[in-house]
């Protein structure tokens, strides 16, 4: 058991990172992010001794995905009342300059407000290749997709975040 768990912090350890920020932009934020990361960590814990290969990061990414969706379904099928929109995401740094500030809760705001809008599939692989600089073929691991599907989803999804921040006057 101390093998694994030290095989475990070696290689799934330095993806939590990842797998957080993946689960906050699935999630829109907020405790619910924080509970679907660790259901994810502890399930690739314990299905760690299966894991073959090296590609840890898309294998524990695809982990965090299926905790969202299984988070999903128990939300519908227990009919939760809906959270408020406010996902909570917003970072202020303590004292910001007043450029700093208006670029943070403007253009940064919009921003998210534009990939947060996003349909799930297109805002997903939008995240795991410009967020976190995942290539191609680990995206394809971490989704389930093909990487042609994968290819054709990041380009509708950065026309679609084009399209959103020209219509709310903002040029990339």
């Amino acid at each position: 058991m101390d093998e694994k768990r030290h095989r475990f912090e070696a290689m799934a350890m330095p993806h939590l990172d990842a797998a957080t920020n993946l689960a906050r932009w699935l999630t829109r934020g907020g405790a619910e992010a924080d509970d679907i990361v660790q259901d994810a960590m502890l399930r690739a814990f314990r299905s760690f001794d299966g894991f073959r290969g090296e590609a840890v990061r898309p294998w524990l990414l695809a982990i965090v995905r299926n905790c969202h969706r299984s988070a999903l379904e128990q939300k519908k099928r227990h009919m939760a009342a809906p959270l408020g929109e406010d996902g909570g995401m917003d970072v202020v740094a303590a004292d910001p300059t007043p450029e700093a500030h208006a670029i943070q809760t403007g253009d940064g705001r919009r921003l998210d407000q534009a990939i947060t809008a996003l349909p799930q599939e297109f805002r997903e692989v939008l995240i795991l290749r410009e967020l976190e600089e995942m290539s191609y073929r680990d995206i394809a691991t971490a989704t389930g997709a093909p990487i042609g599907t994968v290819m054709s989803r990041l380009a509708r999804g950065r026309a679609l975040l084009k399209a959103k921040l020209t219509e709310a006057g903002h040029e990339l």
